[in-house]
């Protein structure tokens, strides 16, 4: 068990043994997305003094309408992981093709590639609901001190060396995991100082929370109904609450603190769900497994699927164990 009021600076150094190949850049990696982190939660928090709320009139790679917000974070955690020349290679949700990070001598000695989702849930900020950023962290698979190339980014989720979250709500955590464990930091905005708030967390076994958008119902296949009717079914400990806020950070973090199942399908109008394999399931798929829970596309793990593009697409089932597994016998019946 971890001591809680340590500080992520002090967690960070006090873990580095757990990566003998390491020579601190791992380290100075989260480091540096702790700190675009609490420029973001900034902005975040002054959305609505500002202009910075709302559209920001273009249309992202995914071939959705950017907010100014997106645009903002994307700009920031890309400048911050740039500037440092701490990664030799950058994906972003907002971002077509992936970014090759050269040095001042143009041979980046850098080992680690960043995949990020800059502002999960952005549509919410303007009705001040909880939005998140996702990021994911690989070693690259090609020679240290040539380019990047798309082999580098698109590996299976189980080669991930770390993943977390930051979830800007009622107070702002960063959540994140190297493989061993899942542990919570709040940032305490009067110093600026993230600390260790929620150690060692776990997903509870099973849960009595669903989260899907229920208004697709009619385009989900059927065992995507059979189970949410298996949900709303009165029986045990059923029926279980809806909730669903719209936002893969915070539903998430809902679901691994009370215990519950996210999910989001494919259906007749998304062949393949909405979620991003690179950007949201495989650092989430991280994340639960880490914490006693699990990620599935429904028939099998995420962490092994084998990407194909750097913005591909799979339904997502992910939460609590128990709760998964019954999701995945609806599926295969």
């Amino acid at each position: 068990m971890e001591k809680r009021n340590t500080t992520l600076g002090e967690f960070i150094i006090e873990h580095e043994s757990y990566f003998p190949y390491s020579t601190g850049e791992l380290s100075k990696l989260i480091n540096a997305l702790r700190l675009a982190a609490k420029v973001v939660n900034y902005e975040v928090n002054k959305a609505g003094l500002v202009d910075i709320l709302g559209a920001a009139g273009d249309i992202n790679v995914q071939g959705e309408n950017q907010q100014k917000l997106d645009v903002l974070a994307n700009d920031k955690f890309i400048r911050t992981l740039s500037n440092r020349e701490i990664v030799c290679g950058i994906a972003s949700e907002e971002e077509e093709h992936f970014i090759t990070i050269n040095s001042n001598d143009k041979q980046n000695r850098n080992k680690y590639v960043v995949l990020i989702d800059p502002l999960d849930g952005s549509s919410n900020i303007d009705v001040n609901v909880s939005v998140g950023t996702i990021f994911s962290i690989y070693r690259r698979v090609t020679p240290v001190g040539t380019p990047v190339t798309m082999e580098d980014f698109l590996q299976p989720g189980k080669n991930q060396v770390a993943a977390g979250y930051i979830v800007y709500g009622t107070s702002t955590m960063l959540v994140y995991t190297t493989g061993h464990g899942v542990n919570g930091f709040t940032l305490n905005p009067a110093i600026g100082t993230f600390y260790l708030s929620h150690p060692d967390m776990e997903f509870p076994e099973t849960g009595n929370i669903y989260s899907v958008n229920e208004g697709n119902y009619i385009h989900f296949p059927q065992g995507v109904k059979s189970y949410i009717k298996y949900c709303q079914m009165e029986e045990g400990e059923r029926p279980y609450t809806s909730r669903y806020i719209g936002s893969l950070v915070s539903d998430f973090h809902r679901n691994m603190i009370k215990g519950g199942i996210y999910i989001y399908p494919k259906s007749s109008i998304a062949s393949n769900g909405k979620l991003r394999l690179l950007y949201e399931c495989n650092p989430m798929a991280l994340i639960a497994e880490q914490a006693n829970g699990k990620a599935s596309d429904g028939f099998g793990r995420i962490l092994d699927i084998q990407p194909k593009e750097l913005h591909e697409r799979v339904p997502f089932f992910c939460g609590s164990r128990k709760m998964v597994e019954k999701a995945e016998e609806f599926m295969r019946g």
